[in-house]
């Protein structure tokens, strides 16, 4: 007991030191998560605005060029899709989703107003999504 008493200061300084380790590393690894889930996150909003930006030009100007062309459309849907893999769900959901409807409406973009609106549907879920998330970060 008397050992104890003696070696108490230390045994306190030791336990003090491996729990801020402990929280540091804790606290780390979180702001590295956080850091990716924040740069893909904004890495996603700027691609579904070219996206939209695409849709809108063939839609409406009839442009079939570079601004237009749903080649393009393709990039930036697949690399959406590839950027929400490292986030939280429902965001690869999300981006699955946009994938599908993208695939299924484009061929039909320029004649049916109905496939914009359920392309722009798709990008709004995924932009509310991603907006909810960089809200939710610490």
């Amino acid at each position: 007991m008397e050992q104890l008493r003696r070696n108490a200061v230390a045994l306190i300084s030791l336990t003090i030191a491996v729990s801020t380790l402990s929280y540091s590393t804790w606290r780390n690894e979180k702001s590295e998560v956080n850091r990716n889930h924040r740069q893909a996150a904004f890495e996603i909003l700027l691609k579904l605005n070219e996206f939209q930006q695409v849709v809108f030009h063939h839609r409406y100007d009839q442009d079939e060029s570079d601004k237009g062309n749903p080649r393009l459309g393709w990039t930036y849907v697949l690399t959406i899709r590839d950027l929400s893999l490292i986030l939280e769900p429902p965001l690869p959901q999300d981006a699955n989703k946009l994938l599908m409807v993208w695939d299924e409406k484009w061929p039909e973009l320029g004649e049916k107003q109905e496939n914009v609106d359920a392309v722009l549907e798709s990008v709004d879920a995924m932009r509310d999504s991603i907006l909810a998330l960089l809200t939710s970060l610490d």
